[in-house]
């Protein structure tokens, strides 16, 4: 399948031209103004608020003026997640797009089409005068996957629409009517520097290849985490060694679980062979414990410069400690919605920052807004039990499921009239925007659906292109059969 042969064309030329945008969360403002410049040239009136959000109005098609008015809606940030061996710079490069068989995917990187597909759906639709719909709004929202920033600063009257729907979903044939909610927890240990002995053997050890993936759709595939496994081997270094503690560093995004963390550590010359011994074992332990759910894990040991100077071996100790104890991974499966996953807290991220500081970062989910302060308030226990300076961020609220939804409705009856099968109706464990959109504007009936994504959040992300064209037909049999507005 080669790329100008994709259907539907006007979908994927657009995705085509958001992949040329650099837009990392928080930094989309050639984003913001590759959307003004669309908008401009196609004669739409099209608004910017204070946050970066962006909307563009469309009339409705002749005879439709008294439909409901639909708001489509897509985040302009993407995840910005590449291989270590791969050079890619998020702030400039465009993003390489790569088809392999019916699948579409990015050169070593993520391919940004969480939500960038949803963002050429809505410009496609916008640029084609022949599609019927009523009277239409396509809301661009900021920062979507590291802070939710567009939502929560949306304000009261930026829209004006009865029916919100969201193109953020990653599974074609399926239609989320509720999600999770999310809060952040963060320690942070500070440090003092002190001095490697002489004669000390400094060594990297490495974990990579895992798959990583969503903390919120991948949490309950059993996936390593590249924090927990490396801690698991420096905590066992720690206690058979005199070992320094030089470098540390894993994971990325709070949404992300880690694929690849790293540490450099120092031990007398005279153990390096057996920690090279003790490194075989342990890897041959997790690589078959993670058989089936990650098969690629590799675990490397590999000598460095000599470090002069470490973490200081008491916080050395507690970092170790409160890393094993941080828990991570699902915590609770829902006692309503067969197979979802109710509550999970993901370890995202260990970083040593400027002034002495470790930074690490983690998130809790859950569609039960007291489980969710639970969870985040046991990681922050563990925290607070290592000695670490606690905090956490506002978090965002669930979306509520409304299974008699009118929106819903059309929606199941529509994909059953095009495609001869049920659309299943499901609740994610995923974050979405809409609990935000909802908590100001109470009346909005929503739905989220959109065309099957693998592996986001990672450079194995990649988009099934069969089910763009499906997403697309089934998108504009719903605009065409939006209800009449009382």
């Amino acid at each position: 399948m080669k790329k100008n042969e994709l259907k539907p064309a006007g979908v994927f030329h657009y995705f085509n031209e958001i992949c040329q945008v650099p837009r990392p969360s928080k930094k989309e403002e050639k984003m913001i103004a590759y959307l003004k410049a669309f908008g401009e040239k196609h004669n739409l009136e099209t608004r910017v608020d204070e946050a970066g959000n962006v909307v563009i109005k469309k009339a409705a098609t002749p005879g439709m003026e008294n439909r409901k008015t639909v708001v489509l809606q897509s985040h302009t940030d993407m995840v910005c997640e590449k291989n270590n061996d791969v050079q890619h710079d998020f702030l400039t490069d465009p993003i390489e797009i790569v088809i392999d068989g019916e699948w579409m995917k990015a050169k070593g990187t993520t391919l940004g089409a969480d939500n960038g597909i949803g963002i050429a759906t809505e410009l496609a639709i916008l640029a084609d005068d022949s599609i019927q719909h009523g009277p239409l709004e396509c809301l661009f929202t900021v920062d979507e996957e590291t802070g939710l920033t567009g939502a929560f600063a949306l304000k009261e009257g930026f829209i004006s629409g009865d029916i919100l729907l969201n193109l953020d979903s990653e599974d074609e044939g399926e239609l989320f009517i509720g999600c999770a909610g999310g809060i952040d927890s963060v320690g942070e240990f500070t440090y003092n520097k002190v001095d490697v002995p002489a004669g000390y053997f400094c060594c990297k050890v490495q974990v990579k290849g895992l798959k990583g993936g969503h903390s919120g759709s991948d949490i309950h595939l059993g996936r390593g985490n590249a924090n927990k496994i490396l801690n698991r081997f420096l905590s066992r270094t720690f206690r058979n060694y005199d070992m320094y503690l030089c470098e540390i560093d894993g994971g990325n995004l709070r949404n992300a679980i880690a694929r690849e963390a790293h540490a450099v550590i120092a031990i007398p010359e005279n153990d390096k062979h057996a920690l090279r011994a003790d490194l075989n074992i342990f890897a041959a332990e997790v690589q078959a414990e993670y058989a089936v759910a990650d098969p690629d894990l590799q675990l490397l040991l590999g000598s460095e410069n000599t470090c002069t100077k470490a973490i200081d071996k008491d916080t050395t100790k507690r970092l170790l400690q409160t890393l094993y104890a941080a828990p991570h991974g699902v915590y609770a499966m829902s006692q309503d919605i067969p197979g979802l996953v109710e509550t999970s807290t993901n370890l995202a991220s260990v970083k040593m920052k400027p002034g002495n500081i470790i930074r690490i970062e983690t998130s809790q989910r859950s569609s039960i807004a007291s489980s969710k302060q639970d969870i985040a308030t046991m990681v922050r226990t563990v925290f607070d039990m290592g000695g670490a300076k606690v905090s956490s961020g506002d978090g965002y609220p669930g979306w509520k499921p409304n299974p008699n939804s009118e929106i819903l409705k059309i929606a199941e009856e529509s994909y059953k009239r095009l495609f001869g099968v049920d659309a299943q109706v499901k609740a994610i464990h995923a974050g979405l925007e809409c609990g935000l959109f909802l908590d100001k504007y109470p009346s909005l009936d929503m739905i989220s659906f959109g065309p099957t994504l693998q592996g986001v959040h990672s450079p194995d992300e990649r988009m099934l292109i069969p089910t763009v064209d499906k997403f697309w037909k089934h998108l504009l049999d719903i605009l065409a059969n939006v209800p009449v507005k009382e």
